[in-house]
């Protein structure tokens, strides 16, 4: 008899992994944070079990989590625009363990503190980071600035703790001038997340700089993919994978092949 798929969905995790998640997400106060498993899943290869353990670890990130909506709220921006997957990316750092991960795009830095929990988990990798940061004009968030603009005497990566930046090379300045010289420095990728500058000509400016670096198994993603046209669906068919998208939204991802086996 053929069995049952059972759907990658939060509610059919074990109840540790479930609690979690939910205390997680409640510390970070954001209530989009709930974890796609399927897209873990469809980016790392990794099966149920393995996940739901990973996920599980989110228990041991409630001071994280706690500190960064604290700074959030200290820095009078309790609805800061932040990535939507951040126990996601934490997930694939623990499942895939890569040695550099490079991320275009940082404002206050809650994907950066996922990245960095992860690889100080894993004891091993460096977080790679630039970022053209835009600063809040007065004291209060303004009609037409952007939500990532930076409160007054703050810099990029703000909420990001102390005690987590020992891995960390952030950079600051343009995308343009220093994700190449990166590239020339480390030499490979095997994590790449684009979350800057959301235009068609620019995610393809990013994708096609550390494309020639990305190693067997690496993973590309990149967000807000619905204001940059065809160039990721196009980054994708021109390696002969698909596309990964998280639920409905336009956060999405590629994984290369895996090295074949030498025989």
């Amino acid at each position: 008899m053929r069995r049952r798929k059972v759907p990658l969905r939060v509610a059919t995790l074990p109840e540790d992994a479930r609690a979690a998640v939910e205390r997680a997400r409640r510390a970070l106060g954001d209530r989009r944070a709930t974890p796609n498993l399927a897209w873990i899943a469809g980016l790392t290869g990794a099966r149920r079990p393995e996940i739901a353990r990973t996920l599980a670890e989110l228990e041991r990130l409630l001071p994280l989590e706690e500190e960064i909506r604290h700074r959030h709220l200290a820095a009078g921006r309790p609805s800061y625009a932040q990535i939507r997957a951040p126990f996601e990316l934490y997930a694939i750092v623990r499942l895939l363990r890569p040695e550099h991960i490079v991320e275009a795009g940082v404002s206050s830095g809650v994907s950066s503190a996922h990245f960095l929990a992860a690889l100080r988990r894993n004891h091993r990798g460096r977080l790679h980071s630039i970022d053209l940061p835009t600063r809040q004009r007065g004291p209060t968030l303004r009609a037409g600035e952007p939500a990532t603009a930076l409160p007054p005497g703050l810099d990029s990566g703000w909420s990001v703790p102390e005690a987590l930046r020992d891995r960390w090379d952030l950079r600051t300045g343009p995308s343009e001038k220093l994700l190449p010289a990166l590239m020339d420095e480390i030499g490979s990728v095997d994590l790449f997340l684009h979350d800057d500058l959301h235009t068609p000509t620019h995610l393809t400016f990013e994708l096609e700089t550390v494309r020639p670096r990305l190693r067997p198994g690496a993973v590309v993603l990149a967000d807000n993919t619905d204001w940059t046209g065809d160039a990721f669906p196009r980054f994708a068919r021109s390696l002969g994978v698909r596309v990964v998208r998280r639920g409905r939204g336009d956060l999405v991802g590629v994984r290369l092949p895996p090295r074949p086996p030498e025989l």
